[in-house]
């Protein structure tokens, strides 16, 4: 990394702001849905929105991604834990790629610090995170997700991209948070 690209990268600290406020209107926006869904709908109950292809399913994951650890005791505090510590490390990477004005990275890093809190919340009151979203694919189910789950997959997806396609961009990224382009400097 050219000491150039990182002495370019000025500290921009209303992009912080932004992105922070992004986090928040998701967060808010995934909480939002939950509620109307467990209002409105049932605890297992389906509306169909598109009949035999899309619905609105109401149910309680006591797991992570695909139920994974449901129904374990043990399971709720041990991903509540890694909830806490990938949310807040997540989101101060996002604030950190804000800082510096890099902005695919910090909208990655806003997605998916979003979806992981979201989660996070729910796990928190209630010990499950209500899913809600439900695709048939003939006598196929694919795993019941919600609007965090959402976020929290393209930021991945956004984040496999940046580092796979725009490798310059993910390793200036890196430089910055591991100081090198600092250390290059006063060597």
């Amino acid at each position: 990394m050219s000491d150039l690209v990182v002495k370019e990268r000025a500290k921009k600290p209303i992009a912080c702001v932004v992105f922070s406020v992004i986090a928040v209107i998701l967060i808010i926006a995934d909480q939002l849905i939950k509620r109307a869904v467990v209002a409105k709908v049932g605890v297992y109950e389906q509306i169909d929105v598109i009949k035999g292809f899309f619905s609105i399913y109401h149910c309680r994951n006591t797991g992570s991604a695909f139920s994974l650890f449901a129904d374990q005791a043990w399971g709720i505090y041990m991903l509540t834990g890694i909830s806490v510590v990938l949310g807040i490390g997540i989101f101060i990477l996002m604030l950190y790629a804000s800082l510096y004005d890099m902005k695919l990275m910090s909208a990655a890093f806003c997605l998916l610090s979003s979806g992981a809190i979201g989660n996070l919340v729910d796990r928190f009151a209630n010990k499950y995170v209500v899913d809600y979203l439900r695709f048939d694919f003939g006598s196929y189910t694919f795993p019941i997700f919600n609007f965090a789950d959402i976020c929290a997959v393209i930021g991945t997806g956004l984040l496999i991209c940046i580092i796979l396609f725009g490798s310059k961009y993910f390793e200036e990224f890196w430089s910055l948070i591991t100081k090198k382009g600092n250390k290059e400097n006063a060597g």
